[in-house]
C-alpha cells in the first residue's frame, strides 16, 4: 500500500472545507483520503486560536522534515571536510580516509566518523567548479559520473538448491584424484558470445565448449555435451561461481552424473586455477571480440596447445600426460585428444 503526503492544494481545500462547516469525513471522500488521515493533519497542525491554517500545516511540515532530516556530516566549508581534501590532495582513497577518521581521537572530531560512501558523495555532490574537478582527478579512478555502491539490489541470476563450495568433499581440496573441474564463461563483445571453460584440478586439462549465447539454456548443452566426452572417472564435480548462466544446473548434472558446487559471491580465488587459466585462454580469444565464429573443432584446437604446454608444477610434464597417467592409475582409459 502506498501512500503520499497531502499536497498544499490538499491542504487548502480542508480549511474552506472546515470553514463551510464540511465534517472530516466528508472531507476525506471528496479529497478521497482516509478519515485518519484528515482527521492527523487537522490535530496536529492547530493556529493560536485553534483554527486549520493551510499556510501554516505547510510551514510545520516543512520544519518537521528538516528535524527528521540527519545532517551531513561533510559539509563544504566545515572542519572535517577540509581534513578530508587535506587527505585527498595527499592521494589518500575515501576507505583510507574513512578508516583514519574512525581512528582519530580528536575532541573536536569525536563524531568525525565517515564511511567511504560518505566521501565519495560529498565528492560528487560539490557544485560544478574547480574544487570538485581536483577532488575527482584525486580519485584513483577520476571518473566524472559515479554509481552509488550502496544498497544497490544483487542483480546475480537466483540459482535454485545451490550447493555451497564448503560442502565439497575433502577430496578436491587435495588434488589427488581425477574428476575434479571448476568452470566458468568467458564472454565476448557486448556479452553476446560466450565460451565454456573448465579445468580438471589434479591435471590442468583443459575443455572449451562453445556456446550458442551466455544463457543457462546453452550452458547446459554446451557444458554437458563437453563432460560427456570424457571417461566416467573423469566426471565427478565441477565448481562454479554464482552466474545466472548455472540456473539449470541440476539438468547438467542429470546428463552428465557431475556434482555441481558454488562459490561464495565475488571470491574467484576459489576458482583459482580456472580463474589463471582464463587468462591463457584471453591470448587466443580476446576480449571485444566475437566469440561466435569460432567452431567447436577450432576451439578444440585451442585446448589441444593448452593440454601440450609443459607444467611446472608436473615435472614440466603436460596435462594430456598427467591426467592419462591419472586416469591409468585408476583403471580408466585417457581421454581421447582432439
Amino acid at each position: 500500500m502506498s501512500y503520499s503526503e497531502l499536497s498544499i492544494e490538499e491542504r487548502a481545500t480542508i480549511q474552506v472545507s472546515l470553514r463551510q462547516g464540511m465534517s472530516l469525513r466528508q472531507i476525506a471522500h471528496m479529497l478521497r483520503r482516509s478519515p485518519s488521515t484528515v482527521s492527523r493533519e487537522v490535530r496536529r497542525n492547530p493556529t493560536q486560536s485553534g483554527a486549520y491554517c493551510a499556510h501554516s500545516a505547510q510551514t510545520h511540515r516543512c520544519a518537521r522534515r528538516m528535524v527528521c532530516r540527519p545532517k551531513r556530516k561533510l559539509l563544504l566549508g566545515s572542519e572535517r571536510f577540509e581534513l578530508v581534501i587535506h587527505m585527498l590532495r595527499n592521494r589518500l582513497s575515501p576507505e583510507q580516509i574513512a578508516g583514519k577518521l574512525k581512528r582519530m581521537m580528536t575532541p573536536s572530531f569525536e563524531d568525525a566518523y565517515v564511511c567511504r560512501e560518505t566521501v565519495y558523495n560529498a565528492i560528487y555532490a560539490l557544485p560544478v567548479g574547480q574544487l570538485k574537478k581536483e577532488l575527482i582527478h584525486c580519485l584513483r579512478q577520476g571518473k566524472s559520473i559515479r554509481k552509488p555502491r550502496r544498497g544497490q539490489v544483487d542483480r546475480r541470476g537466483q540459482i535454485p538448491d545451490m550447493v555451497s563450495i564448503h560442502l565439497r568433499p575433502p577430496e578436491i581440496e587435495k588434488r589427488e584424484m581425477p574428476g575434479h573441474w571448476e568452470g566458468d564463461l568467458i564472454k565476448g563483445k557486448n556479452n553476446a558470445s560466450a565460451v565454456g571453460t573448465l579445468v580438471e584440478l589434479s591435471s590442468g586439462y583443459v575443455i572449451l565448449a562453445k556456446l550458442h549465447d551466455a544463457t543457462a539454456t546453452s550452458a547446459v548443452e554446451g557444458f554437458s555435451a563437453a563432460l560427456n566426452r570424457m571417461p566416467l572417472a573423469a566426471r565427478k564435480s565441477m565448481t562454479y561461481d554464482q552466474g545466472r548462466e548455472m540456473a539449470k544446473h541440476a539438468q547438467i548434472t542429470q546428463a552428465t552424473g557431475v556434482a555441481i558446487y558454488f562459490c561464495d559471491p565475488h571470491s574467484p580465488w576459489q576458482r583459482g586455477s580456472n580463474e589463471n587459466i582464463n587468462g591463457l585462454i584471453r591470448q587466443y580469444l580476446p576480449k571485444g571480440t566475437d566469440l561466435s565464429h569460432h567452431t567447436q573443432e577450432e576451439l578444440d584446437a585451442i585446448a589441444l596447445q593448452l593440454n601440450m604446454r609443459p607444467r611446472k608444477r608436473f615435472g614440466f610434464r603436460c596435462p594430456v600426460e598427467v591426467l592419462g597417467e591419472i586416469l591409468a592409475k585408476h583403471q580408466e582409459s585417457p581421454p581421447a585428444i582432439h
